[in-house]
């Protein structure tokens, strides 16, 4: 016996198949793109073969309807396809060192069957809502991390050894500034005067940036006048 859906009366189900192939292939895009270990073609048919499970969970088995005693659940392939993407979704995940890779890839792997299923059961809209919830996630968080990241970035604290009575320091803050670094305190924590035409002091300075300080601790112990310049925690020496 077959299915009651043949021939022509599948011709519906190619829409939401083909669905099911654009909305897995543009987050499968997203991933190629940042040359990710599952990238285009994984995702497009993780997609495809869930919306046709689906499809096949809705309409593959009409015909046993006509059959005494005979109970249909079609939710039992989907919930097969939940536990069974995590196989794919665990190859995905490594550890290197102490670091954990592939997180993210694996998340949006399962998020793809999902799209799939849900592109299978006839739920365009709300496939389409979470593929671009997925581009929301994946590129806007990242950026939105990023600004929070430097706006709640820790005070960084350089020390400077420096020629007093030559504008040194007045030197050193214009330089700080320039480099988008905001100087948020400044102490004297040593000032030797043995000598009065050699008289030297250190300052550390209190800054925060977004960029990273070795760079400007570099730039700062080339400055004419400079004896050293050095970077610590904004904790030390009484900050």
């Amino acid at each position: 016996m077959t299915s009651s859906i043949t021939g022509l009366g599948e011709l519906p189900l190619l829409v939401e198949l083909g669905a099911a192939l654009l909305l897995s292939s543009l987050i499968g895009l997203e991933r190629e793109v940042r040359a990710k270990s599952a990238g285009l073609r994984t995702h497009a048919l993780v997609g495809v073969g869930a919306a046709l499970f689906v499809l096949v969970s809705k309409y593959g088995f009409l015909d046993t309807l006509t059959w005494p005693n005979v109970q249909l659940g079609p939710s039992r392939v989907a919930a097969q396809i939940v536990s069974g993407i995590g196989f794919i979704g665990g190859g995905l995940i490594f550890v290197r060192r102490d670091a954990v890779r592939g997180l993210t890839t694996a998340a949006t792997v399962w998020v793809v069957a999902a799209v799939g299923m849900a592109c299978g059961g006839g739920l365009l809209l709300l496939a389409a809502a979470t593929t671009l919830a997925h581009f929301i996630v994946v590129v806007g968080y990242q950026r939105l991390v990023a600004v929070l990241r430097g706006a709640m970035r820790e005070p960084r604290v350089v020390r400077i050894g420096y020629l007093d009575g030559h504008g040194v320091l007045r030197n050193v803050l214009t330089l700080c500034t320039s480099r988008g670094w905001a100087v948020l305190d400044l102490q004297v924590e040593r000032e030797d005067s043995d000598d009065d035409q050699q008289r030297t002091a250190v300052v550390a300075l209190r800054l925060r940036g977004k960029h990273d300080v070795s760079g400007l601790v570099d730039e700062l112990a080339v400055l004419p006048g400079v004896l050293h310049a050095s970077a610590g925690d904004s904790g030390e020496n009484g900050f």
